[in-house]
């Protein structure tokens, strides 16, 4: 990556890096459907089943509710939120209104990491669930030209069973849009090797294996992704900061990490963006892309991920493109469609840096 001495593009002004950012094509592969809703949509939801949640109505309290004091926390009131998704009008607009969001940000193509398991608990069935998730995707893609994958996700605390039903409902059901086959959750007490086998037998049916590892334990846990689930990427990943030959083994082995750095900081997996150990890893050879994780509930976005890392790692416009060009080679896109994205940022880029210094600043 190309990096400055602190300026940005030929006038230097934060408010560069924002336009720029804006209109730069990208890809995200990291994001969670749930963690996504909207707070408008979330308060909605949260009326319809009022006395029957602990999400609150007022769009204004969820700034407070999303307050998270650890990972633990995180993970209940994330819980709290999926519980809201009780029938197939609220998981359609959910996807929907994700997928619009995604595209007022540029982003062309996105692998979003959804979780049945708890979806089947609220009462959906196989088909039904499957048959709404692929209307609301295609949709998206009609109405926005945004790209839609699916990432099937295991809930890591439900254990085995969970497992078990994620990979039959992938199998069974194997809806166009799927792709890989996840772990997220939380990771203390919680094995990646007891979920092998689900992996081994998604993978022969040709998922890609991508499971959360290392955000809030050791390097450890992203050794026991590679090695017992076949990890192709990292979900978050970070703490492999730690081990000098853990960073060597993905560099050597080119496995890209899916970096969410507002994320860390909200459930406190990393104390500050000081610390923040994205520059080690970017230093160490290791291949990173940026993603949001769960915008809404960070209060961030996928184009403010972008500004954080250019913060981060000092970048120049030419630095920030080589982050977008990472997550499209790290995607599971096809190659005519990763040439096309590639291309497209490409001539932004191109575009922009020719353009005269009055113009770039025209913005501020």
């Amino acid at each position: 990556m190309t990096s400055t001495s602190g300026t940005f593009g030929t006038s230097g002004t934060a408010t560069d890096l924002t336009e720029f950012i804006a209109g730069l094509p990208k890809a995200e592969l990291h994001v969670h459907h749930v963690g996504s809703a909207s707070p408008r949509i979330v308060a909605e939801l949260a009326a319809r089943h009022e006395g029957s949640t602990i999400v609150p109505a007022d769009p204004d309290q969820l700034a407070s509710f999303f307050d998270f004091r650890d990972f633990g926390h995180f993970i209940e009131v994330y819980v709290a939120v999926v519980d809201l998704i009780r029938d197939p009008e609220d998981l359609w607009a959910l996807i929907y209104g994700v997928g619009t969001d995604l595209a007022a940000q540029n982003s062309r193509y996105t692998e979003l990491t959804i979780t049945p398991y708890t979806h089947l608990l609220n009462g959906f069935g196989d088909e039904q669930f499957c048959e709404i998730i692929e209307d609301a995707r295609r949709r998206v893609e009609a109405d926005h030209g945004t790209i839609l994958r699916w990432c099937f996700d295991i809930p890591g605390e439900y254990g085995v069973a969970s497992a078990e039903r994620t990979l039959r409902l992938a199998l069974d059901q194997r809806p166009d849009g799927l792709i890989s086959f996840g772990l997220g959750g939380p990771e203390v007490g919680v094995s990646r090797e007891q979920f092998a086998p689900y992996f081994a037998e998604a993978r022969a049916a040709g998922l890609r294996s991508v499971p959360h590892a290392g955000e809030t334990t050791g390097p450890e846990t992203v050794w026991d992704a590679i090695n017992f689930l076949g990890a192709e990427r990292i979900g978050h990943g970070i703490a492999s900061a730690q081990d000098p030959e853990l960073l060597a083994y993905l560099a050597e082995h080119q496995i890209p990490l899916e970096v969410c750095p507002t994320s860390n900081i909200c459930t406190k997996a990393v104390p500050t963006l000081a610390d923040h150990p994205l520059p080690a890893l970017v230093a160490a050879g290791v291949p990173v892309t940026i993603n949001s994780d769960d915008p809404p509930m960070f209060s961030t976005t996928l184009n403010q991920e972008y500004a954080v890392a250019a913060h981060l790692l000092n970048l120049d416009p030419n630095g920030i493109a080589d982050l977008a060009r990472n997550a499209v080679h790290a995607s599971f896109l096809d190659e005519p469609g990763k040439r096309t994205l590639l291309s497209e940022i490409d001539a932004y880029t191109s575009q922009w840096l020719s353009r005269p210094p009055a113009l770039q600043a025209s913005t501020e």
